[in-house]
């Protein structure tokens, strides 16, 4: 018997398996996509009514007034822009929604913004302000509420100056 050095032949490497990372892959990409759509679905990309769009027949008679704008940081490090302000019913009818169009102006005096969404009549105020659409405390004749409209971005070129805000629908009982 030889003691000398023996050919050792090395063993085949193992045939990598590619299922374990496939599946750590799907799982990451089905996580990732779960989070944009949680955080990207809630918000809706805002409503646009054309600038000529005719007033409501019964927006006469839903005067809007004492407006005040107002902005706070978000938990993104975005801002918020709050338009508050109060509407009054001076009409017969019982009012169970407005919807509103929303124009920035730039300092050329054109629109840089124009944004239509539902009127929220403000609910509560303490601890923090609440608001509701206006089916849950409908509008009766001779009412005056507090609203608020929530814009998410306001654009860059706007002048500043308060809004105009216009009544493009309105709904009643």
């Amino acid at each position: 018997m030889s003691a000398g050095p023996q050919l050792v032949r090395p063993e085949a490497p193992p045939e990598r398996t590619w299922l374990p990372l496939a599946i750590a892959a799907i799982v990451v990409l089905v996580i990732l996509g779960g989070l944009v759509m949680y955080f990207g679905h809630g918000k809706a990309t805002p409503q646009v009514t054309p600038i000529s769009a005719p007033l409501d027949a019964y927006a006469a008679s839903l005067p809007i007034s004492q407006l005040a704008m107002s902005e706070s940081a978000n938990l993104a490090g975005g801002k918020v822009t709050y338009l508050d302000g109060q509407i009054a019913n001076t009409g017969d009818r019982t009012i169970t929604a407005v919807t509103v169009q929303v124009l920035f102006r730039d300092p050329a005096h054109e629109v840089a913004q124009n944004e239509t969404q539902p009127l929220k009549l403000i609910r509560m105020r303490q601890p923090y302000i609440d608001v509701e659409p206006v089916s849950a405390a409908p509008l009766k004749p001779g009412d005056r509420r507090d609203f608020r409209l929530i814009f998410d971005t306001v654009a860059l070129d706007w002048d500043g100056a308060y809004p105009e805000v216009r009544v493009v629908r309105v709904e009643s009982q």
